[in-house]
């Protein structure tokens, strides 16, 4: 699925996806500095449900969304945003150093990166590599510089690319070490049980919709032990330094 508005019909068509996806709408929109925020990968034009104030983008032109940009070259001033907000974007972009280099010029001190993307642990590696379309490759370098192919197609992806920036402290000091405008605020693995069962904006499901509740309740109960081998979902937190 490419087509920015097949996702936005499955959003609001399957009930299972929003009551999971809210979820985590409301996580993003409350660890966010507050203010004026971008949201970059909006294709399906979901965040303003949850957030005003907020400057939706994809690199793709949907006609529901306020700009049309590449994430790599943000057509914004300095210090234009409070926060910046992202779902499942950033291992589909192609050179993660000018996307963060970009991120933290259009901040302002003490703003906010907050996203939302794919993780790979021991099951969920497992899984996505039978059964997801976008590769897992645990060997790329996420830091590899350089210009970025206008040929290459922006859907194309690396689900590993955020657990190999910021999963595990080692990784997280070697990011700051690269990007020192930029602190790892948080880190959190999510979704090991709820998430694969809903299909995500696949059309089918496993579970209904009223079983997320009880589901995701478990899955905290037992996050200890579950999500280090398990979790589908990494969520981060990064601010921009005084």
């Amino acid at each position: 699925m490419t087509d920015p508005s097949e996702y936005r019909t499955v959003w609001k068509t399957k009930p299972v996806l929003r009551a999971l996806y809210t979820r985590w709408y409301e996580k993003i929109a409350a660890a966010r500095h507050g203010g004026r925020s971008l949201e970059i990968g909006g294709g399906s034009g979901n965040f303003k449900e949850f957030s005003d104030n907020v400057v939706s983008s994809d690199i793709l032109y949907t006609d529901w969304l306020d700009v049309t940009c590449d994430a790599q070259r943000l057509p914004f001033a300095d210090g234009s945003f409070d926060d910046i907000v992202m779902f499942d974007v950033l291992h589909h972009v192609q050179r993660p150093p000018l996307f963060f280099a970009e991120a933290a010029r259009v901040l302002r001190p003490g703003g906010r990166i907050v996203m939302m993307e794919p993780g790979v642990t021991w099951i969920s590696g497992l899984f996505f590599k039978m059964f997801h379309e976008e590769p897992v490759d645990m060997r790329a370098d996420p830091y590899i510089a350089g210009a970025v192919d206008p040929d290459k197609d922006p859907y194309d992806a690396n689900q590993a690319i955020p657990t190999l920036l910021f999963q595990g402290r080692a990784r997280r000091a070697r990011f700051e070490a690269a990007f020192p405008e930029l602190r790892v605020a948080d880190v959190e693995q999510l979704g090991c049980i709820a998430y694969p069962l809903s299909g995500g904006f696949r059309p089918w499901s496993a579970i209904p919709a009223g079983a997320v509740g009880a589901i995701t309740a478990l899955e905290d109960i037992l996050g200890f032990v579950l999500k280090p081998l398990m979790a589908f979902r990494l969520f981060v937190v990064l601010e921009k330094r005084a």
